[in-house]
């Protein structure tokens, strides 16, 4: 079972049940995974810019803020789902 990158309508965890990597939904899940990715490593570098900025207001630090929680909740998300496609080793 594979953990998506996104929940159900009532915020619950969404599985999908495919030994296929290449499906349409897995290649889809990837995707999403990248997209997700690509858009923590900018909320980061914005944050940090934020947080060095000793001018930014209250309002700043609160975007900047909200936005490195959802970045970090859907990295978790990503590191646990791909936690779960590792293979187990044998040793």
């Amino acid at each position: 079972m594979r953990l998506l990158p996104w929940t159900g309508a009532d915020g619950k965890p969404c599985y999908l049940s495919t030994d296929d990597p290449h499906s349409l939904l897995s290649r889809l899940a990837d995707d999403i995974e990248a997209a997700q990715l690509a858009s923590a490593e900018q909320v980061l570098a914005g944050s940090k810019a934020v947080l060095h900025d000793p001018r930014a207001g209250e309002r700043a630090v609160r975007f900047a803020l909200v936005r490195a929680v959802e970045s970090l909740g859907d990295t978790l998300r990503i590191a646990v789902s791909r936690g779960g496609r590792v293979p187990e080793s044998d040793a």
